[in-house]
């Protein structure tokens, strides 16, 4: 083989690995979605209130197998405040090209304020997510996100909560 051959042939593999980059690129996801919102629990113990704003990122590490979102929100009540950090490991499935569903499970850290006295606990979450994407280019949507906590520790708390706003993703 001469050494134009190889060049040529090597050019010609070039441009089809190019073509295939450049293909791929055009159904790429996004390197990861924001999640602001505001969130509301209801404690299933004491009966308790509480909400506030909510922050969560979440990338998909496995296409259509895994998600995960890390997130906190500052929950503000009546008696106490409350900082919930969650890390959840989520299963998409895709209903259309609109809708997404999605049902996790994590470990939280919850720190709470109440009387002047403060404590860490660590608990487990189970989460639902609804995502709904009103254009087809999926830059912006908005989700809804009922949860499920359940303390390990001291009084082992339960609460259901909340968790709804507006989707951002980022390329």
């Amino acid at each position: 083989m001469t050494a134009s051959s190889r060049n040529a042939l090597l050019f010609s593999a070039l441009l089809l690995f190019l073509g295939q980059v450049f293909a791929q690129s055009a159904e790429k996801d996004p390197a990861a979605i924001l999640e602001v919102g505001a969130a509301a629990s209801r404690s299933l113990n004491s009966g308790g209130s509480a909400g506030g704003p909510s922050l969560s990122v979440e990338v998909t590490p496995i296409k259509e197998w895994l998600e995960i979102e890390a997130g906190v929100a500052p929950l503000l009540g009546a008696q106490a405040t409350e900082w919930d950090t969650d890390l959840l490991f989520k299963k998409p499935w895709t209903f259309s090209r609109k809708v997404e569903f999605m049902a996790g499970i994590g470990p939280e850290w919850v720190y709470t304020r109440h009387a002047g006295a403060s404590v860490n606990a660590l608990a487990g979450e189970a989460a639902l997510d609804f995502m709904f994407w009103p254009k087809r280019k999926r830059k912006f949507g908005w989700y809804l996100e009922p949860a499920y906590d359940h303390g390990f520790l001291y009084a082992h708390d339960q609460s259901l909560g909340v968790t709804s706003g507006l989707l951002i993703t980022f390329p």
